[in-house]
């Protein structure tokens, strides 16, 4: 009986790649695995066909061969399926899912080569002005959180002792088992997959290598950030354990909302109350801007509520860039309140001066009402 092709066993194209095969694998192995169907043999035969397979395409001299000469570059022993590179880690992986034991983990994260677990990664919350968001700033921040510790740094050993290599793993933080006819690699649990044992731990960080500390931050934030914008600041995180690398610290910034300006993107708005008499006889007016100066700006006669004026220029900064966008200024005319006696005199004499010429939208608009209303009454007749 001829074999099947290997890409059609995985169910990939010739061109995929080592990530596309990997991910096949690993999701047809765990749909097959014979654990999963005991006593299966069709189960079981389908497993070492997924496998022979992957073992081919995973290596890239066997893939050239078989691409060019198919299965029959692999006759006669030469170099086929079982005789190539070494796959473990990756089978480990996946009886890892299978046995809820993943590699790395914790509450620290993967493990490096030699066992030393990596420190978590922190977030810090940082609420800053709309004015500090516009010119940047260093902002100084105090963080909890865990340093090496200073009495064995970082070993988790008593000072004058060290660490052993754990007699269990030989040092390698895995041990080998047999699950059925497949030699399963999982976490030591002697040592915890750290390759090495305290015997006499150090009793400042209770055998740990870090302590808790509050530590002060300088963070450097840029002009032009927006809310929610993220600052890495790489091995600020969470001390390892027993000396392993440092996680990272990210910063998440929050603007607080301003008492003048509105933002969007890099422009910025703000409303700015205008007097009867400045609306219509017009004038200039001075607007605040962000860096704290004024601005003027020249209000035409007759000028209505909602009109807009642009200022280029002088809104946000723009992150990473020397752009800025530009501020918008929404005129809102205000009406009179608590008149004197003379000045209700005046706005009624005002009043018999005025004419449709005067009020021009008002006079439109109860014009269209009238010839509404009109149809309305011509219709019922």
């Amino acid at each position: 009986m001829s074999k099947r092709d290997y890409y059609e066993i995985l169910g990939v194209s010739k061109t995929a790649s080592e990530a596309e095969l990997k991910s096949a694998f690993r999701k047809l192995a765990m749909q097959c695995h014979p654990d999963r169907h005991p006593g299966d043999k069709g189960a079981e035969a389908k497993f070492k066909e997924l496998n022979e397979a992957y073992q081919v395409l995973a290596d890239g001299q066997k893939r050239g061969a078989y691409d060019r000469y198919g299965h029959a570059a692999f006759e006669n022993g030469s170099g086929g399926p079982g005789n190539g590179a070494d796959f473990s880690d990756f089978m480990s992986d996946i009886f890892d899912s299978f046995f809820g034991d993943a590699r790395g983990g914790g509450r620290g994260g993967p493990r490096g080569a030699n066992g030393r677990e990596r420190g978590a990664d922190l977030r810090y919350n940082l609420e800053i002005g709309l004015e500090d968001a516009f010119a940047g700033k260093t902002a100084s921040i105090r963080v909890p959180t865990s340093i090496a510790c200073e009495v064995c740094t970082g070993t988790g050993a008593k000072p004058g002792s060290s660490s052993r290599q754990c007699p269990t793993c030989g040092g390698h933080g895995r041990v080998r088992a047999n699950q059925g006819f497949f030699s399963v690699e999982r976490t030591c649990p002697t040592c915890g997959g750290r390759g090495e044992v305290i015997d006499d731990p150090c009793k400042n960080c209770s055998g740990s290598g870090r302590v808790t500390r509050e530590r002060t931050l300088s963070v450097n934030i840029p002009a032009g950030v927006e809310d929610g914008t993220r600052i890495r600041l790489a091995g600020e995180g969470e001390a390892g354990l027993r000396g392993g690398p440092a996680g990272d610290l990210y910063i998440f910034l929050s603007i607080k909302p301003h008492a003048i300006f509105q933002r969007d993107g890099a422009d910025l708005f703000c409303r700015v109350p205008l007097g009867l008499t400045s609306a219509a006889l017009g004038g200039e007016i001075e607007v605040p801007t962000l860096t704290g100066e004024k601005a003027r700006v020249k209000v035409p006669e007759g000028t209505q509520s909602g009109k807009q004026f642009r200022l280029k220029g002088k809104g946000m900064s723009v992150l990473r860039s020397r752009e800025t966008g530009d501020l918008y200024i929404e005129v809102v005319v205000e009406t009179p309140q608590k008149l004197t006696p003379r000045q209700r005199e005046l706005l009624l004499e005002f009043e018999r001066e005025s004419s449709n010429s005067t009020h021009p939208e008002t006079a439109g608009f109860f014009g269209r009402v009238k010839d509404f209303l009109g149809g309305i009454s011509g219709g019922a007749a």
